[in-house]
């Protein structure tokens, strides 16, 4: 299961990050996952949970953006989401595309809160 080692990569990510705002702690993790990743968005969110369970980030939350298939016809210039794998663009029909999107593994955001003396709330990193 690389589920498993996705997991521990983004709380790898959170502790390096949260090295630079030691007055604070850690709400919100935003992770982008494309449908051709070949991650199942259910199994990572299981793995994270168990890998936090009992910790002092116990609270940090995982939230995962799903991005479809999408690409881009070289002919018409439109942008597509490909559905059904039909690689034809529906503009033009032509198959002259070029895949943009839906294979990014991404970490997208980290949302921090302070908790130094004069905190203001939330603050989020990207």
């Amino acid at each position: 299961m690389h589920e498993m080692g996705i997991a521990s990569s983004v709380l790898e990510a959170v502790k390096t990050e949260m090295q630079r705002y030691p007055e604070s702690y850690p709400c919100k993790v935003g992770l982008r996952i494309g449908e051709m990743s070949a991650f199942d968005p259910d199994a990572l969110r299981f793995c994270f949970e168990a890998m936090i369970r009992d910790t002092d980030w116990a609270a940090l939350e995982l939230a995962i953006e799903f991005c479809p298939r999408r690409h881009h016809c070289h002919a018409c210039d439109h942008e597509f989401i490909v559905r059904d794998y039909d690689f034809r663009c529906p503009q033009c029909a032509n198959f002259a595309i070029n895949c943009v999107s839906g294979d990014q593994l991404e970490l997208a955001y980290l949302e921090v809160e302070e908790y130094g003396p004069g905190t203001v709330g939330a603050k989020s990193t990207q």
